[in-house]
């Protein structure tokens, strides 16, 4: 493999001699082995180094120095998220839409995984009304549909938010679940980076915020 001790050892070999040495040298491939040594890890920090100058290929705390040269404080690495699930994250808050009422509900269901409710008072499709032109039903009823719309409140809207759906693994059982055990049943070992439900209230807040055009209000309520 390229870069590695054989590569780099058959190099050097290539380059002296050939009728210096005999084939069969171990005082000279022993020394060689030494400079390979070196020159392999020299070679590896060169390929790790390249490597973090690209999202894509990043790693380790330069994801977290690349979030924070883009992002400020507004994006951290969750507790025990690794590499791949951070990368992504990144790479979806480059390029996701803002300044919309689809920016709202794209980012709250990727930080949840529940679609919010988004309720526009002056926006007649959401409030519906008591009858259309045709003289049928206009999308509204007490209790069912619609909403009492108002054009007092421009710019404004107001936003149901839902908190993730439990915490835990999916598919895996808990500890003590009679449904698990050894060597049966759906319980594994696991690490913290495969439990789901890190989001807090302050990270809706914040998702919200960081979507909303500067002269628009979003009045959020966060449920279970």
């Amino acid at each position: 493999m390229t870069g590695d001790q054989q590569d780099i050892l058959t190099r050097l070999r290539m380059v002296l001699p050939v009728r210096w040495f005999p084939d069969n040298a171990p005082v000279l491939d022993g020394m060689l082995n030494g400079l390979a040594s070196a020159w392999t890890w020299i070679y590896q920090q060169l390929q790790y180094a390249k490597a973090q100058t690209r999202i894509a290929t990043a790693t380790d705390v330069w994801l977290d120095i690349i979030a924070s040269d883009f992002f400020g404080d507004r994006l951290f690495r969750r507790v025990g998220q690794g590499d791949a699930a951070f990368r992504n994250r990144i790479q979806r808050e480059l390029f996701r839409e803002r300044g919309t009422r689809g920016a709202i509900v794209a980012v709250l269901q990727d930080l949840t995984g529940r679609a919010p409710r988004v309720f526009e008072p002056a926006r007649s499709t959401d409030t519906g009304g008591y009858a259309s032109l045709s003289g049928g039903g206009g999308g509204a009823g007490y209790g069912s549909a619609g909403g009492w719309g108002s054009l007092a409140l421009p710019f404004q809207c107001f936003i149901t938010a839902y908190r993730p759906v439990g915490s835990g693994i999916a598919t895996v059982a808990g500890w003590g679940d009679p449904t698990g055990g050894y060597g049966r049943g759906t319980i594994e070992y696991a690490s913290l980076e495969m439990v789901q439900g890190q989001v807090t209230d302050d990270d809706i807040y914040a998702a919200v915020a960081g979507v909303l055009p500067v002269a628009a209000i979003g009045w959020t309520r966060i449920t279970n």
